[in-house]
């Protein structure tokens, strides 16, 4: 989600890569989510970071509780920024209920995008 809306809202003011240490595949509801706020992101792959990837970074963002701790060293010149977010794909119960949880992550994820780039855009990221 956060992919989707960076490219959305950046445009060609950023370059956006995702990855993370683990490949989930195609997550539907995220799909369907951002499909509901007028994002297609179903071609878009779950992938792992690599060190070429990192190398040409110059903020690397982590979302979810784990990510912080788990992300790789970062080369020096890579500010990197953490964003606690709730894993929708954990969510339990009803369908509405988890769709419910990855609507209000993809707002979450919106909002901080939408800070991010403007941080960016006054030379301030934080």
């Amino acid at each position: 989600m956060a992919e989707g809306w960076a490219r959305e809202l950046g445009g060609n003011r950023v370059v956006v890569q995702s990855a993370g240490i683990e490949a989930h595949g195609k997550n539907p509801r995220a799909i369907a989510a951002m499909r509901e706020a007028g994002i297609d992101i179903s071609s878009q792959e779950s992938t792992i970071v690599t060190k070429e990837m990192l190398d040409k970074a110059d903020i690397v963002v982590t979302v979810c509780g784990h990510a912080d701790e788990q992300c790789p060293v970062l080369p020096a010149k890579v500010k990197k920024i953490h964003w606690p977010l709730t894993d929708p794909a954990k969510a339990t119960g009803s369908e509405e209920a988890v769709m419910n949880e990855f609507r209000a992550t993809r707002e979450e994820v919106k909002k901080r995008i939408t800070d991010l780039l403007a941080q960016l855009h006054a030379g301030v990221a934080s």
